[in-house]
This record gives C-alpha cells, structure tokens and sequence, in this order.
C-alpha cells in the first residue's frame, strides 16, 4: 500500500511530531465546550491547521469526480479491500510491524472460546454462568455485522435482548436530560439465552415477521419485514410489568479507534438540538456516564451511542454476553441477580478479589478492536457510483451521515493520529420514528432515537458474513430497505428515495455499496 505521504495531503501526513508535544489531561480537556476527553493524550490543534482541516472536510459542490483522498476512507491506516470473507479483519494500514503482534494477541483473545470453570484451561476459564455467547468472534461475525432470527426455530447468536425497567428517582449523574433506567429486577439488564450445565437460561429470544408491501416510483415494489420480539420460556416467571425490551445485532468492528478519535468539539459542531437552522434535522449528543473514568462522557458506541470508549464497550460485553468479571465490572457471574442465587454460587474462573479478564488482556482486546483496518473504497470514480453520490447529497442524506472528519493528534496511538477519515455518521442520536422505536431510553437517548450507523464498508457486509443484515436489529435485508425504515427526521429522505425513478435509486444504491 502507498506510505502516507504518498496518499494524504501534505498537511496531515506530517509526523506528530511536528507540532509541540503539549497533551491535553482530563482537567485541561473539561475546559473545552463538552465533557472532556480523558481516553485521549491530545496534541491541541494550530489555528492554521483548523482552518485546512476545514476546507478538507467540507461538503463537496463538484460531483463529476471523487474528491481527493475519498478512497482512502481511514486515511494512512486504510487497508486494501479483500475479495474474501476476511475483509474487515486486518490491522491498521499504517500499523508498524513491532504493534502487530498486539494485534494478533488481541484477535487470539477476540476470537477464543471461553470455558466454564474451574478448568485446567484457567488462563480462558469462568464462562458464564448464564451467557449469549462463548467468545466476542461468535455475535462479530468475522468483525462485521451479526444477524437476527428467520424464524421461529432459529437460535440467537448475534443478537440479544436488552432489558431496562424505568427508574424516575434513579442517578442521572448531574447529566441534562439524562433518563434513570435500571436493570428488571430478576433478569438484569440483558436476557442470556445460555447456560452452562447445571443452569437454566434465562430466556429463549423469539421473533415473528410479517411482510409489508411499499411502493416506489416506476413501478417497482420493496418488501419490508416488521418484527414483533418476544422473550419466551423466562426461567424466573414474568418479566416486571414495565420492563422494556430492545433487540440488538452485534454490529461492525472496522475503524472503532477512529471513530473514537474524533474530536468531542468537532462532533458537537453538527450538533442542533433545537433544529435552529430549519432543515428538520435535529441531532444531539448522547452523554453517558463512564466507570472507566468516573465521570460523564460523549457516548460513541453502541447503536443508541450508550458507551463511551472502546475498552469500556469490551468490559461490558465480557460481562453481559458472557458473564466474564473484569476489573471495570468485577462480578465473576456476570450480571446474574440477587433473584438468581445458583448463578451467584456457582464457581468463578479467578482467584478472590481478581477479574476472570486482567486488565493486559483487556487491553488487548481493545487495542485490537480499536486497529481493524477499514477497507478502501471501490469503485470510486466510477460514474454511476458519481451519479449516486450527487443524489445522496441532493435528498440530504449527509444532514446525518457526515462525510468526513479529521482525528485529534494523538500520543501513543500512531494508527489513529491525525488522520482524514470518511466514516459517514456525526455519532449524533436522530428521531427515526415510529417504526424502529424501541420505547426503551438509554442515557439521553429516547426510546425513538438512535446514532447515525457509519456506513463505511456497508458494501462488503455479506461479502464478510454472508447475510444481508442492517439497522440496529437486523430486520433489513438489503440497503434499501435500511433505507425505506427510516422516519422521524429521515421520513422526508426516505420519501425522495421511494420517489425516485428506478435507475436513480440503483445508483443511490450503487453508492452506498461502494463506501
């Protein structure tokens, strides 16, 4: 692949170096409009860099070519897109040599096989007791996107029910607008469908569909799926009354540490809560609370923006998906409640006092997720993927999946530091409706809110898993239906989308299989 300096500006593939090294700490960054940043060791930026990183990222008025660098989606540390399934399961392009075996440590962890214990295997013993999955590779499907139920006698593997009840005294953490959830009181804050011997899952994940016939321009006709969701077989008797449940698909890994590496300022830029500009767009920020840290956070991840960094993200999926203590979330069972006394019981895969996960393992595990190289785009320069391009911008599209951002200059993470990137989200929440409301509210997100999904490398989803899945449970089958789901803000999108002519939605289509 072409070194930096041969595919990025000038400007931003200069060393780090070249800037003082004056690192912004958690007191210096809560200084800044917003909540700090103390995942992050920040090189400020100069006003002279501000103002061409601005021009870099502007919205582009020429739709005759592609811009430059757009091919390179992850800047520096973009890979070369491979025809194979393991698309989404490289390193950083621009990772060095010596940092790869970080890498390959953290994918052996990633992709391990948990076991019950006590065991001789202890180094990867204390699954469970109850549990969705035996490793994060299993809801991840080779990095990319899981998939939801066909039918009826299908079994959940990359998806799960989450489970909240409403708690109007709860702690909102001095957070504005923050809406007090708790864990169901018997079945805790997500139903594990497996168990290990001796145990009895909590709850088989169930799921019907009916079709819905929509009709576009020229003729043609989409067929939609309209989930209902069920938690059938519950171990403990009903759920509590108000419990509120919400399906999740395990979605992509590529370019996390990216994402992550974006300037808190930069995203609430695009923030307009109140929609001042008058485009009926209103994105707004999710803030969280975070154990790593102890403080409140911008949320980045997750598909309603619930968490705020990446290593906090893989604690918590250690421990809700496969009851895995570590030293942010320290129960060896997982989050079994004081109902479920014979989980608590049951033998940990730890000594006393330590995690199941130690913290060198965790933090391979999140080096690794946060240095999946994001594929190169295809097709680029192609006219019919130039022709979609245009219309993606004319229906407004862009109003939430931003194009492009710059990341912070960074200390201690080459892969991620100033790079041009083209994710196509603004990490913000959006109102998308009725139809893909969970009524389940998540930090400051509604139950009718979600995150813009970053759609690059949406186009190689079924080269990777072999199944067209989308949205936040999976229910889409194909790019336009993701599409034809949106409401809400989007409803006015989604419309010019069905009212295109045929050749102009292939091309709309054509586009976003090219990111």
């Amino acid at each position: 692949m072409p070194s930096s300096s041969d595919r990025l500006p000038r400007w931003l593939g200069r060393p780090a170096l070249v800037l003082p090294l004056v690192f912004a700490g958690a007191a210096a960054a809560l200084t800044m409009p917003g909540w700090g940043e103390p995942h992050l060791r920040v090189a400020p930026r100069t006003p002279e860099e501000t103002q061409r990183i601005a021009a870099a990222t502007a919205l582009p008025s020429d739709f005759t070519a592609p811009q430059r660098f757009e091919d390179m989606p992850a800047g520096a540390a973009t890979v070369r897109a491979r025809p194979g399934t393991d698309a989404f399961s490289q390193p950083s392009g621009n990772m060095d040599f010596e940092r790869e075996m970080d890498f390959k440590l953290g994918n052996a962890l990633f992709t391990r096989d948990w076991v019950s214990a006590p065991s001789s295997t202890t180094a990867a013993d204390g699954l469970g007791p109850l549990f969705n999955s035996r490793s994060c590779q299993a809801c991840h499907v080779r990095d990319g996107r899981g998939h939801t139920l066909q039918g009826p006698d299908d079994t959940a593997l990359s998806v799960f029910l989450r489970v909240s009840v409403p708690d109007p005294g709860g702690e909102t953490h001095g957070i504005a607008g923050f809406v007090p959830t708790a864990p169901d009181p018997v079945y805790g804050g997500q139903l594990q469908d497996k168990a290990l011997p001796g145990q009895r899952p909590e709850a088989r994940f169930h799921v019907t569909w009916e079709e819905v016939e929509v009709p576009l321009a020229g003729g043609e006709v989409a067929h939609l799926r309209r989930p209902t969701y069920e938690a059938a077989d519950l171990a403990h008797g009903p759920l509590a009354p108000e419990a509120m449940l919400s399906p999740r698909v395990a979605p992509q890994m590529i370019g996390l540490g990216l994402l992550e590496s974006v300037p808190e300022a930069d995203i609430l830029a695009h923030a307009d809560e109140d929609d001042a500009d008058g485009d009926g767009i209103s994105g707004r920020p999710n803030v969280v609370w975070s154990d790593e840290f102890g403080q409140p956070m911008l949320g980045r991840f997750g598909h309603k923006a619930g968490t705020a960094t990446i290593r906090e993200q893989s604690a918590a999926a250690f421990s809700g998906d496969m009851g895995l203590s570590t030293s942010l979330f320290p129960n060896g069972f997982g989050e079994c409640t004081a109902a479920e006394a014979d989980c608590r019981a049951a033998p940990v895969g730890a000594e006393p006092g330590s995690p199941e996960v130690d913290d060198a393992s965790l933090d391979l595990v999140a080096f690794y997720a946060r240095n999946l190289g994001v594929p190169g785009r295809r097709g680029a320069d192609d006219a019919e993927v130039l022709r979609g391009k245009r219309l993606f911008f004319d229906i407004g599209c862009q109003s939430c999946h931003r194009p492009s951002f710059v990341t912070h200059r960074l200390d201690g993470q080459p892969e991620q530091s100033f790079q041009l990137i083209w994710p196509y989200t603004d990490l913000l929440l959006h109102d998308m409706g009725e139809g893909l409301a969970d009524h389940r509210p998540e930090g400051r997100a509604t139950g009718t809110e979600w995150r813009t999904a970053p759609l690059w490398g949406i186009g190689l989803t079924e080269q990777v898993t072999g199944v067209g899945s989308y949205l936040h449970d999976g229910r889409a089958r194909t790019l336009l239906e993701a599409i034809l789901w949106h409401g809400g803000e989007a409803q006015s999108r989604r419309d010019a989308v069905a009212a295109l002519d045929p050749a102009d939605r292939a091309a709309l289509i054509r586009f976003l299989e090219s990111l």
